[in-house]
């Protein structure tokens, strides 16, 4: 009778961000997918504020009944725990990982008129031009702030970090030359670099991306160390029926592997994947670990 009940209810997706968005339109995906698939209804539910902790507030709140899950890029589970100093939920301990989503790159970009066409020599280059050896990030304490953190530990170059609010003004600083660099997804970047108005010089993957086989990856140009991908994730209140999370799990993957889905993620810039529960958990455990030398490095935290 539970069960029966709980098929009728409709599931909640809840989303960290506004509508609109590219993570927000993803999650919109795999909600219509999952209403096909169980045949329940699925209401996507846009949660934005408080870098993500609006969201996770009401994710907390929620009952394991299989009838709330959390949409949640990696900023969530593994960059906030470790730059906020009180960040109020514990991802290993709250949160029950239901499956990976995509995967997705970022690229390492240059103005086009800026004379390193390689990393190795926009490293030269900076060594001699210290005040000017700044790289920009679409915002204060993301992935992309911290792969230049990264960037400038492995290179032992002295970077100046600018954050701005959104890829649109780092896109329009660095096409007219007011920052030396800048980091962000590969979609991001990869219009403007077809268009000649900035240089990708590397992106972050242990690959070449498909989007770009032309541009090396910073492995492939002396820096195997320098890697980033980021992510998106599904996970339920911890203490959810086992049972429940396979069923969703297989839902998600099912909806991954079709044709029609698989395109939609990749003209997003997005790998579409599709993992097990497992899989999920230990991909935070390993991409938690890997961040937080380069965080706490960088001195960097958040109220």
């Amino acid at each position: 009778m539970h069960a029966q009940n709980r098929a009728q209810q409709p599931l909640r997706m809840l989303v960290p961000v506004p509508a609109g968005g590219t993570s927000d339109l993803v999650a919109r995906l795999i909600a219509d997918r999952l209403r096909e698939d169980l045949g329940r209804p699925v209401v996507v539910e846009n949660k934005p504020g408080a870098t993500g902790r609006v969201a996770i507030a009401a994710f907390k709140s929620a009952a394991p009944d299989g009838t709330t899950l959390l949409f949640a890029p990696i900023a969530l589970p593994v960059i906030g725990p470790l730059v906020f100093k009180a960040p109020g939920y514990e991802p290993a301990k709250d949160w029950a990982p239901v499956a990976q989503v995509a995967r997705y790159e970022f690229a390492f970009a240059v103005a086009a008129d800026h004379p390193a066409r390689t990393v190795p020599e926009f490293v030269a280059w900076a060594n001699v031009n210290l005040p000017r050896a700044s790289v920009g990030n679409p915002g204060a304490g993301s992935l992309p702030h911290f792969l230049g953190a990264m960037i400038g530990r492995v290179a032992a170059i002295e970077l100046v970090h600018v954050a701005y609010k959104g890829v649109a003004p780092l896109e329009a600083e660095l096409m007219s030359g007011q920052i030396a660099a800048g980091i962000s997804a590969s979609s991001d970047l990869i219009p403007l670099h077809r268009a000649a108005k900035l240089r990708i010089l590397a992106t972050s993957g242990a690959e070449r991306s498909p989007l770009l086989p032309a541009v090396p990856t910073f492995r492939e140009q002396g820096y195997p160390s320098i890697e980033a991908v980021g992510w998106h994730g599904v996970y339920a209140p911890t203490g959810t029926p086992q049972a429940l999370i396979d069923r969703l799990s297989s839902a998600i993957v099912a909806a991954l592997q079709t044709p029609e889905l698989r395109e939609k993620f990749t003209a997003l810039g997005l790998e579409p994947t599709g993992t097990s529960p497992q899989a999920l958990a230990a991909i935070m455990a390993a991409d938690t670990a890997r961040w937080a030398a380069i965080i706490k490095a960088s001195g960097f935290t958040l109220d």
